[in-house]
């Protein structure tokens, strides 16, 4: 699944689309320079049981390690996620 990273201002989201069309999509907020808050995880019907929300988590982890920055996983999902996922801790705030 091919990932994107958008973002305007301090609210960006990581996407998956498909023939234009957002199937998958998490959404954060900057708090700060060093912070992110990921707030929702929405993934569509075609997409259940893939393990697409996960690779959304995956990729925010990446993004926060190279850019030197914390998750705060407010959404559900993402907590989920990130509690049974212990090698994605280091990046938790």
């Amino acid at each position: 699944m091919n990932i994107q990273r958008i973002e305007h201002g301090s609210k960006g989201a990581f996407i998956i689309k498909e023939n234009n069309e957002r199937l998958a999509e998490m959404t954060y907020s900057k708090a700060g320079d060093k912070l992110i808050i990921i707030d929702h995880t929405e993934v569509s019907d075609v997409l259940r049981g893939k393990g697409a929300g996960k690779q959304l988590v995956q990729a925010a982890v990446e993004y926060a390690r190279s850019n030197q920055l914390k998750i705060l996983p407010l959404c559900p999902f993402a907590k989920a996620v990130f509690d049974k996922t212990p090698e994605f801790t280091d990046v938790l705030s």
